[in-house]
């Protein structure tokens, strides 16, 4: 595959009701710089937030099943769900349920050796902040 074919950025594109909150909770809570935004007719507004390297996570319905059971305990995820790699994952945690988001599931040290936690966020988003740990930490 040449360059012109290749895929060069995932963009997730999330409606969210609350626009306001929405973007103070992810920029200025989680920390996702904006790179650009518009602002268009009728009211019309758009943030583009830098997440970092992108991946996509397919996952087929068992592989979801085990990921709520580790992080959560019981069935919870929507048919999407973010995950955001952090570097402290109990500080961040609790800055997002600071700042409004609602607990899930405090975090947890999975099998895959990170500490992942679960929050439901503005724009009615479920997300994952995840840790990874190495050998040495608990």
């Amino acid at each position: 595959m040449d360059d012109t074919t290749r895929v060069r950025q995932l963009r997730i594109v999330v409606e969210a009701e609350d626009y306001d909150a929405a973007l103070a909770f992810f920029r200025d809570v989680l920390g996702l710089p904006e790179q650009e935004s518009y602002a268009g007719d009728g009211g019309a507004r758009v943030a583009i937030l830098d997440a970092g390297r992108a991946t996509l996570e397919l996952a087929n319905p068992a592989q979801k099943a085990m990921i709520d059971d580790v992080e959560v305990g019981r069935p919870v995820a929507p048919h999407i769900r973010l995950a955001f790699e952090v570097g402290d994952g109990r500080s961040v945690t609790a800055r997002l349920v600071e700042a409004g988001a609602e607990l899930i599931a405090p975090p947890t040290i999975t099998p895959w050796n990170s500490l992942n936690s679960r929050l439901a966020t503005p724009a009615e988003l479920q997300v994952t902040v995840f840790q990874e740990l190495d050998s040495t930490e608990p």
